[in-house]
């Protein structure tokens, strides 16, 4: 095997595929990447057995051939070469020569016998989406899956089709995010996707995003439309999202996710529209003392202002009013300061929208600039002093 390309754009896809490597890997060779080298590309692959990903490059091919390199040895390489175009070559003996016209570093690789085989998943049912859609779904989503695998279910972000609409789901059972987006889809839609593989995902957009030039992002042809989209593609227990010259491929995780819609209020008898960066202020601060008490934040709605405290403990006590027009019944609520901490980080806006039912029902936040997307708190005990 012997080929050519540019040094930043292998350095850019070991980073990618990198990221399906995991710290603890059940069999040394996966903390390999592959590299195959075939017409004018070079391909690399990274696997856990649970997750895989895979992109390619342009390259100047010589020789074909293939053979698996340690990652962190091959992004060192390109990470700190100077040059701007790297060879390299293969040896007999499973040895990588990577020359460039300041350097000659040799790497001792391993025969892509061992490595385990990444097969592509048997396509059933397809989804188009638009990346920028997908990218804000994730973000705003992910985030409230559970963290750890005590009930699978609620380690992953449960997806469904409803009536040419795309439903993103994740819950740890204390809080709740929702989110809804237009998709073209070929047949009925169900699954719940490892919230991992959707972070992964993430960083793929994100970095998709990013490198699109403005004059890109504003042009209105059929084909720039099609590079903005993502492909996924579903089997019984596998997914495949194809994001440009990346696929990346996870298993399902097999359950049934709760029925959350019943836990989503019908109706709120209290409502009001808040300064989203005085409130993630405020939360940020009173955090401190409430920390201490569970994490307890009393919400007291009021004609003409919402008063938020803290319980009293040994570290002290706060207080905060913010004026807002509040429409319906005055009524009170307890939540976890670190939970509207951790949803408020991910938003950006002016305003937030929460309603609430009473203390024993859980709030609703929606945010006026994205009418598809819902995020709820479950309420915390209130103290007999509230």
């Amino acid at each position: 095997m012997k080929f050519s390309c540019g040094t930043k754009d292998i350095l850019q896809t070991i980073g990618i595929v990198g990221r399906a490597i995991t710290g603890q890997q059940a069999l040394p060779i996966l903390n390999n990447i592959l590299i195959q080298v075939e017409g004018k590309r070079c391909v690399l692959s990274a696997t856990n057995l649970e997750f895989s990903i895979i992109s390619h490059l342009d390259a100047e091919v010589e020789n074909e051939g293939a053979i698996t390199i340690p990652a962190k040895a091959i992004q060192n390489f390109a990470q700190y070469s100077t040059d701007d175009e790297v060879v390299f070559e293969t040896s007999e003996d499973s040895q990588l020569k990577c020359f460039s016209k300041k350097s000659k570093t040799i790497i001792a690789g391993e025969s892509t016998s061992e490595y385990p085989k990444i097969s592509p998943i048997k396509k059933e049912n397809q989804i188009t989406v638009k990346s920028s859609d997908l990218l804000d779904a994730i973000h705003n989503v992910a985030f409230a899956s559970a963290k750890t695998t005590t009930r699978p279910v609620l380690s992953g972000v449960y997806m469904k089709v409803v009536k040419g609409d795309l439903y993103m789901v994740a819950t740890d059972s204390y809080r709740l995010s929702e989110y809804r987006m237009p998709v073209e889809t070929n047949g009925e839609v169900e699954c719940i996707v490892p919230s991992r593989v959707l972070v992964e995902m993430m960083s793929v957009l994100g970095g998709k995003k990013t490198g699109d030039s403005k004059k890109k992002e504003e042009e209105k042809s059929e084909k720039e439309e099609e590079k903005n989209t993502v492909q996924m593609s579903l089997s019984p227990q596998q997914i495949e999202v194809v994001i440009g010259r990346t696929t990346l491929l996870s298993r399902l995780i097999d359950g049934t996710f709760p029925k959350y819609q019943q836990i989503i209020p019908e109706k709120h008898t209290t409502s009001a529209l808040l300064p989203l960066g005085e409130l993630l202020t405020t939360t940020k601060r009173m955090h401190y003392f409430a920390k201490e008490s569970n994490n307890n934040l009393t919400f007291a709605f009021n004609s003409k202002d919402i008063s938020i405290q803290t319980q009293t403990t040994q570290v002290g006590k706060d207080e905060a009013q913010i004026p807002v027009d509040v429409k319906g019944e005055k009524n009170k609520i307890a939540l976890s300061s670190s939970y509207l901490l951790d949803f408020l980080s991910h938003l950006s806006g002016d305003e937030i929208h929460m309603e609430i039912t009473d203390k024993m029902h859980p709030a609703v936040f929606r945010v006026p600039d994205v009418p598809n997307f819902l995020h709820l708190i479950m309420p915390l005990r209130m103290s007999e002093e509230e």
